[in-house]
C-alpha cells in the first residue's frame, strides 16, 4: 500500500475546508473546528514558508471565522474570492445579474422551506438539501431549467448541495494563480479535498508535477487517498494516516 508522503518543506499545500479540515454538518454554519487544527496550520505555515492556502466553496470571511485568530492565504467561492497573501484584502471577481434571476426562480419553485435552503454567497448561490435528500432531483431540475437562459452560470454538484456560479473560475484556476507568485512559486503543489469541486484543484496539481489527495472513497484523479477528516489532521500534524491508499480509478 502506497501512502501519501509526509509533508515536506518544498510543498505548496492547498486545502479544501468542508469534508477535509472539518466534518460536514447538517447545515453550513453547524461545522465544528477541532481544537488543535489552528495550531497545526500555524506550524505548517512556518514549516512551508507561508505556502499554505485554503481553497473552498465558502466565502473567505467564513473561513476566517472558523480558523480565528489564524488568517491564511485563501480562495473562496471556488476562486471567485481571493486573498493571495494573509495580509492582503479580499478581492472579488465581477458578478452579473444572473444570480439574482436564479434566486428569484428558486424562491418561486415551492422547494424552499421544506428542508431545502438557499445560501446566497454574493458571487455564488448554493442550494442545500441535506435535511431533505429526497429533493435532490427536484432541486437539480429546477436549477438546470433556470440556467438555460443564463449561459454565464455553471452548476456544480457537491455533497447534498447544488451550487450556481460564474463559469470562468474554479479551484484549478485558484491553484494555478497561487502557484504564479511567492511563496508558492517553484514549490511542488499538493491539493487535499473530498468533493467533486476539488477535482479541478487535484487535476491541476497532478498536471503541474505535484499530487492530489482524495478524502474518502469517491472516484478521483488523485494519486493518494485519506479515509476521513481525522486522518487528514493526523497527516498534517506529521503522522502517516493508516487508512491512506493509492487511487484505483485513475
Amino acid at each position: 500500500m502506497i501512502m501519501p508522503p509526509p509533508v515536506s518543506d518544498d510543498l505548496a499545500l492547498f486545502l479544501d475546508f468542508d469534508g477535509t479540515l472539518v466534518d460536514i454538518a447538517r447545515t453550513p454554519d453547524a461545522v465544528r473546528t477541532a481544537t488543535d487544527l489552528v495550531a497545526t496550520l500555524e506550524r505548517l505555515m512556518t514549516q512551508l514558508g507561508g505556502a499554505v492556502a485554503i481553497v473552498s466553496g465558502r466565502p473567505i470571511r467564513e473561513i476566517d471565522t472558523f480558523l480565528d485568530p489564524l488568517r491564511l492565504p485563501c480562495a473562496g467561492l471556488h476562486g471567485l474570492q481571493t486573498r493571495f497573501h494573509a495580509e492582503d484584502e479580499i478581492e472579488g471577481a465581477p458578478v452579473g445579474p444572473e444570480l439574482a434571476i436564479l434566486k428569484a426562480a428558486l424562491s418561486g419553485s415551492g422547494l424552499i422551506g421544506r428542508g431545502v435552503s438557499i445560501e446566497d454567497k454574493g458571487a455564488a448561490l448554493a442550494v442545500h438539501y441535506r435535511i431533505a435528500p429526497d429533493c435532490e432531483q427536484a432541486v437539480l431540475e429546477v436549477m438546470q431549467d433556470a440556467i438555460v437562459d443564463l449561459p454565464d452560470l455553471h452548476l456544480v454538484r457537491g455533497k447534498m448541495v447544488v451550487e450556481a456560479k460564474p463559469a470562468y473560475r474554479d479551484k484549478g484556476w485558484a491553484v494555478t494563480t497561487f502557484m504564479e507568485q511567492a511563496p508558492f512559486f517553484g514549490r511542488t503543489p499538493v491539493f487535499v479535498g473530498d468533493d467533486v469541486t476539488d477535482e479541478d484543484g487535484i487535476r491541476i496539481t497532478e498536471a503541474m508535477g505535484g499530487f492530489g489527495i482524495k478524502v474518502g472513497d469517491a472516484q478521483s484523479l488523485a494519486r493518494f487517498r485519506i479515509a476521513d477528516v481525522e486522518r487528514v489532521h493526523r497527516w498534517l500534524a506529521g503522522g502517516v494516516p493508516s487508512h491512506a491508499h493509492p487511487r484505483k480509478d485513475r
